[in-house]
């Protein structure tokens, strides 16, 4: 018994150091998203999805790309939808 909480131990301290690995550390300003995404900060949600895409194919990992620059474009995507909904 002791062996399986030491095993589950083990496997929760791995989950949530891969988490704290995978997450953003801070998260970029409207100003930074917009300029990943060369759009403007005020950018309508259409150009915004067009822009995301066009650089997604070419910055993703299967396109020969990596995965921390795809994750750097869907963040600006991401922080630039929401500032849409919050204005």
């Amino acid at each position: 018994m002791i062996r399986f909480l030491i095993f589950a131990g083990l496997l929760y301290l791995l989950f949530i150091l891969v988490k704290r690995a995978i997450s953003p550390g801070s998260a970029m300003s409207i100003a930074e998203a917009a300029r990943v995404l060369d759009v403007a900060p005020d950018a309508d949600p259409a150009t915004i999805v067009e822009a995301h895409k066009r650089l997604i194919t070419k910055v993703h990992p299967d396109a020969g790309g990596t995965s921390p620059l795809a994750m750097q474009v869907n963040q600006a995507r991401d922080i630039l939808l929401r500032n849409i909904s919050t204005r």
